[in-house]
């Protein structure tokens, strides 16, 4: 059976295909960081992509987006990251492009180099939460309502929990927003598409999602059409959870 058998569009709004368009200036082309957080809290998912190769990354990365999915990370372990990274940049100039999995400020600055517009850890690491800079959004990975604390008193706009899965999901998430609702809170590892909806409406301004839309025997198989159709499918779900 194929991965995208059992995906059912009826009744799902889908947002908009990303429209690529050029800029007219330099300065209409400047990214906050504190855009790119909006963009992410609009956009409610975050599909995160590791590949064995740069070619399978573009192909995957492509039929994400043009699936519907406006915030897209790319693992710092894939082939050719920043490479991948800087040509989907020029093609889609108007999605949220990042890395994740950042563990240095060296690879900090190649993924800002390359047009990241945010970075991802899975921990939070200080000489990059340090470094602070208006165009690029960090988030540090946190588990720890001390942690969470921390980060965001260091300056940390938004953080996210992980390994999420691990720690109760969704009710986790619940507990954290209790003394924590001004601090916006991504949820990883571990979550499916039907669950997209309950993290957000449990507080979560956006969850990561990696084998959801990146499914394993369709990256082997290269079916980048079921991935483009997951893609689509994870950002209707996102759009509707933000909504309501």
């Amino acid at each position: 059976m194929s991965v995208v058998d059992n995906i059912s569009c009826c009744g799902l709004r889908f947002p908009p295909k990303p429209r690529i368009i050029t800029c007219s200036s330099r300065v209409s082309c400047l990214h906050s960081s504190t855009t790119t957080l909006t963009n992410i809290r609009n956009s409610g998912v975050i599909a995160c992509l590791r590949a064995k190769s740069a070619d399978v990354a573009l192909e995957a990365a492509r039929a994400a987006i043009t699936g519907g999915i406006s915030v897209l990370e790319i693992v710092v372990s894939t082939s050719g990251v920043f490479e991948v990274l800087h040509q989907l940049v020029q093609d889609f100039p108007t999605t949220t492009l990042g890395v994740g999995t950042v563990l240095n400020p060296g690879d900090a600055q190649k993924a800002k180099n390359a047009g990241a517009k945010f970075i991802m850890s899975p921990a939070i690491v200080k000489d990059i939460l340090d470094q602070d800079s208006e165009d690029l959004l960090y988030i540090p990975g946190v588990m720890t309502p001390t942690e969470i604390l921390s980060s965001y008193n260091a300056g940390a706009k938004i953080v996210k929990v992980y390994p999420v899965s691990a720690v109760g999901g969704v009710q986790y998430i619940a507990t954290l927003k209790k003394p924590f609702p001004h601090i916006p809170l991504v949820a990883s590892q571990g979550i499916t598409i039907d669950l997209v909806g309950e993290y957000i409406a449990h507080g979560a301004s956006s969850v990561v999602l990696s084998d959801a839309i990146f499914d394993k025997e369709a990256m082997a198989q290269r079916n980048f059409s079921a991935v483009h159709q997951l893609a689509r499918l994870a950002a209707s779900k996102g759009y509707e959870a933000v909504e309501r």
